[in-house]
Formats: structure tokens, sequence, C-alpha cells
């Protein structure tokens, strides 16, 4: 008889997604397969051998199947997703027992273990379309990167698209403050400063503040704190699973995090005036971020210096034209009243971050 350690009757909790089937009786293997599915968000379910009702082993998502109980599953119904776990290094008869309950691979422990928290953890989040994601950054100092990403954010969450911004500059001030949340509850970028590893998409998600209609990572008005590549690429990799938009504002000095930021980019926009020493310091950018983000377009914003207009910059930066950012009356006394960049549909701000998304997302669906 398959003895188990869990129920069989279904989680209370019915809107959580199944975590793996662990089958192992070694109770130190066991202790280090639990840490690990706990790291990953996950809840599993143990046994000691193949549960009794077949429909357990068949459905989980992922069979974490100890070297101690291999011999008690041969027989069991042949399906992908089982790894055979262990942590004798030199054992030879390790693969013999992994073709004899059809294993689709051997892992051991510690080895093993960040590979195996990332596939415990795609099990607890679910693997599906990842989200679209879009880098602003400024051709020059106060060419209005941060206000263009938090209406590019405003509108995706506006038109009913799940939407995370993310605020890459530790010089900013704090995207928050635009967004007129930097009082809001949540967390902020110095609590993950020493993130590394996986993170937990949904904890992410949750741990935020909320804006807007959309979640939020500033950073907050103390001291500056400095965030590791590891960091940066943990949690935009958090972010980006949970599928919808991301929007990335990013600074114009390319340290090791941005970089990490740069290369989860799906496209990036450089934020150009429409003026000649603006145009010279957008080469710049450009020519460091192009390094390593391959599409990269501009937006112009106008007004324009006499004989420059959107197409001449995109041809002198040899850039794709992304459009042209007209001049928004008001916006500074909106902002001032506590609306945020893109609150107005209609303005000239929300329509070209209307257009954009419908024509970014028309080509997420065609691709």
């Amino acid at each position: 008889m398959a003895e188990s350690i869990t129920s069989d009757r279904a989680p209370a909790d019915e809107g959580r997604r199944a975590g793996p089937l662990i089958v192992t009786e070694d109770a130190e293997l066991l202790d280090d397969l639990l840490r690990l599915c706990a790291a990953a968000g996950a809840h599993p379910e143990v046994y000691h051998s193949v549960p009794e009702r077949k429909a357990r082993w068949e459905a989980a998502p992922l069979v974490l199947v100890g070297d101690d109980a291999a011999g008690r599953c041969r027989g069991a119904a042949r399906r992908g997703g089982v790894m055979l776990v262990g942590r004798d290094q030199d054992d030879p008869g390790v693969w013999r027992r992994a073709v004899e309950i059809g294993a689709d691979c051997v892992l051991r422990l510690p080895d093993a273990e960040s590979w195996l928290v990332d596939r415990i953890a795609d099990v607890a989040e679910g693997v599906g379309r990842q989200a679209l994601t879009v880098g602003v950054i400024g051709g020059r100092g106060g060419a209005g990167a941060s206000t263009l990403a938090c209406a590019l954010a405003v509108t995706a969450a506006r038109g009913g698209r799940r939407t995370m911004l993310v605020d890459g500059d530790p010089l900013g001030g704090g995207l928050d403050v635009l967004l007129g949340g930097e009082q809001a509850e949540g967390l902020r970028w110095p609590d993950f400063a020493a993130s590394k590893g996986r993170v937990a998409g949904g904890a992410l998600e949750e741990s935020l503040p909320s804006l807007r209609g959309l979640r939020v990572l500033s950073w907050d008005r103390g001291d500056a704190v400095v965030i590791r590549p590891e960091a940066m690429r943990s949690v935009l990799a958090a972010a980006r699973r949970r599928g919808g938009v991301v929007v990335v504002d990013l600074p114009r000095r390319v340290d090791e995090a941005t970089a990490e930021a740069l290369a989860q980019l799906d496209l990036g926009l450089l934020v150009v005036p429409g003026e000649l020493r603006a145009v010279a310091g957008a080469k710049r950018v450009a020519s460091t971020v192009g390094m390593v983000l391959r599409d990269l377009r501009v937006v112009v914003r106008g007004p324009y210096a006499a004989g420059v207009d959107e197409q001449w910059i995109a041809d002198v930066l040899g850039l794709p034209l992304a459009g042209e950012l007209p001049v928004e009356t008001g916006l500074l006394a909106a902002l001032d009243a506590g609306a945020p960049p893109g609150d107005s549909a209609r303005g000239p701000l929300g329509r070209f971050c209307a257009a954009f998304w419908e024509q970014a997302l028309a080509g997420e669906g065609a691709s």
C-alpha cells in the first residue's frame, strides 16, 4: 500500500496552482526538497511510494523521486516531468534506476539546487507568455524619459493590461512621486538590493505599491543603495514572468545593473528633445545602449530647433523612429495637481502612448 503523509483530498485553496509531487522516505532528502519548494513558493504533496490514486501521479506538474524510492516507483505510468533526485555524486546505478522509472533527468544535490528551484518555481507560477518589456531612457538630462515611462504604464493599465512600472534610475527621486504614491505602503528597491537567485513573481507583485491600477517598484527617499546586477536580473525576471507589460525607466549611465535591465528588454525608447545639443548627447547614449539592446527606437519631443524635425533626428542617430511626442501644455500644472503623466486619455501624451501600445502589442501577437 502506498503510504502518504498528505491527504488525498483536494487542497483547501482551490485557486492555488498544483505543486510538485515528492516521493521519498529519506528524511534528510525530504527536508532539502521541502526547503527548495518553499524557496520557489510551491506547495508539494509528499508520498512514500506511488500514490494509490493514479491520477495524483499522472496529473502532478512535476514528480521528484528520491533515490531511495526509485524501486518503489517501478511500474508507474510513464509520463514527462519525472526527476530522480539524490545526493551520492558517485552512484554508478543511478542511471539504470532513472531509466527504470522513465525519469527525464538525474539531479544531485546540492549542486543542482539552483536549477531545481527554477523548475519548481515554473510549476508554482505557471509558464506562460512573458510580459512585453519596454525600457525608456533619456537622450539627455531632462528629456522626459520618466514622464513617458509613467505615461506608458498608466495607459497600459487603463487598457486592462497587467502592468508593472520599474524605476531603474536611483537618482530620479522615485517614480512613485510622479504617480502621487510616495506615501503608499509597499516595498521599494532598497528592500530588494540583496536579492539573488529566483524571486517569486506573485510575491513580488503583491509586495509592491498599487497605484493607478498598476504595480510600481520605485526608489525611496533614503540614502543611496547599490543594486547588484544579480538583484536587477532576479527582480526583472520575476516581473516578466507575470505577463502583461513591464515598463522600465532607465538612467543614461549604463552600469552593470543597468546592463542587466537592458538585456531583458524587448525594445527600448530613446527620448530626444528636438535640439542639436540633445541629439549629440543622445548619439553617445545610443552607442552605449546599442551594445546590449538590439531594438532601440527614438521618440522625438518637440518643440524643434530651426532646420530640425523628427525624421532628421532619427536619421542622424541611425535609429528607427517610434514617433513624435508633441508638446502637452498644462502638463506641469496637472502634475502639481496630483494627476500622473498620461492620466488624460485624450491628451497628446495619452494618445501617443495608446498608439504605441496598439502597435507594439499587435506586433507581439503577430510574433
